[in-house]
């Protein structure tokens, strides 16, 4: 029996293909959301799956007394594409990366700076540290207490974050962010306030960590989504995509944050594992050939979108393959309407807007495919 914990899709599945998943009873659906960011070159890669069975041929799993030579390759690759340098800790997942962050962070708290501030709506994991910055108070309740010191402020509040730094900013130790808001609605960051962000990161000289784990690996058009706000991290955590559909995240430490953690510090059983690091390596060897044509899927998506004429609709907005729809209400029925046209929508903030993460190789015919269902549904 298993704990219920997800609201499943009555669906079989025989085989998953692109950006289709196949039912046993011979039903094609449309997955918009590629296993919620997870697949960003869609489903059974024939070129992702054939690099994933060459080291699987070799070995499974090694353990950290052991360095995969793809292990290497990867962290010098994800520290090249942040143009600083720094050190890679690998884990299995987004939130093993904020974990890995939040335990760098507060290895330099001191009684004098130990504040980490979070915004509302954020989202960086479930875990009990992970939670501590979670911007979502219905997720935190029932497990409170949580990790002292961690204070959520407004997103895209530039009054309030002033305010607030006048006063505390010297206690400040971190600030945990989110550029695009994901489970929050796909809101991104406005200009203005990552212009606030630096300034007073400048001033007050707290750790910037950048969460990457959905908006990062190429889904914005940029490689990391920070790119389009001109924002400098100390630290980066990615998940989801990374593992090419398997398990695996990292925490990036950039210049003076790259060794915080010593050896004992932090650890892991199974990251980085070897199958996971093989598709990373073939991930960042494609995607960042690829931003120019993502760009371009976006603002034909966006277009296109725009150009639904329809009541129900209150905002649409995102970046690059990163695309939220905002509804005048709350439709309960939309996500079992979908599938009833076979499309499959991932509906969140209480069934009030579209999160759309399709494939980064998504081809113009299908996003014309999903288009005039979403006409039909809305």
């Amino acid at each position: 029996m298993i704990l219920k914990m997800y609201d499943y899709y009555n669906i079989k599945i025989d085989y998953a293909k692109g950006i289709y998943i196949y039912s046993k009873n011979g039903e094609k659906y449309i997955d918009t959301f590629s296993g919620i960011g997870v697949l960003a070159l869609g489903h059974s890669n024939e070129e992702l799956i054939l690099a994933l069975k060459n080291k699987i041929d070799k070995y499974m799993h090694l353990s950290n007394y052991f360095l995969d030579e793809d292990a290497q390759w990867v962290a010098n690759k994800l520290v090249e594409l942040t143009g600083e340098r720094g050190t890679v800790f690998f884990t299995n997942s987004g939130t093993e990366s904020t974990e890995a962050a939040l335990k760098a962070v507060k290895k330099l708290s001191t009684k004098k700076k130990n504040k980490i501030i979070f915004f509302k709506n954020g989202f960086h994991g479930r875990t009990l540290g992970a939670l501590s910055i979670n911007g979502f108070e219905k997720l935190k309740a029932p497990f409170r207490p949580l990790i002292p010191y961690c204070n959520e402020l407004d997103f895209n509040d530039v009054k309030g974050f002033k305010d607030y730094m006048e006063f505390h900013g010297d206690e400040v130790l971190a600030v945990f962010l989110e550029t695009i808001l994901g489970s929050g609605g796909i809101i991104p960051i406005t200009q203005e306030f990552a212009d606030v962000l630096n300034y007073y990161k400048k001033e007050k000289k707290y750790i910037l960590v950048c969460d990457e784990i959905q908006a990062g690996l190429g889904r914005t058009g940029k490689f990391f989504s920070y790119e389009n706000f001109n924002l400098k991290p100390d630290m980066i955590t990615i998940g989801k995509a990374i593992g090419g559909g398997l398990p695996l995240g990292a925490t990036i430490f950039l210049n003076e944050t790259a060794n915080i953690l010593k050896s004992g510090d932090h650890g892991s059983t199974f990251a980085p594992n070897p199958i996971a690091l093989s598709g990373a390596r073939f991930l960042l060897e494609k995607i960042p050939h690829m931003l120019d044509n993502i760009r371009k899927k976006s603002n034909y998506f966006f277009n296109k979108l725009n150009n639904i004429n329809s009541y129900k609709i209150s905002d649409i907005r995102g970046i690059g393959l990163m695309i939220g729809i905002e509804l005048a209400d709350s439709y309960f029925d939309l996500r079992k309407k979908a599938f009833e046209k076979k499309l499959l929508l991932n509906v969140i903030s209480n069934n009030s807007i579209i999160r759309l993460l399709p494939a980064l190789n998504i081809q113009y015919s299908e996003i014309d495919d999903i288009i005039s269902i979403l006409e039909e549904l809305l």
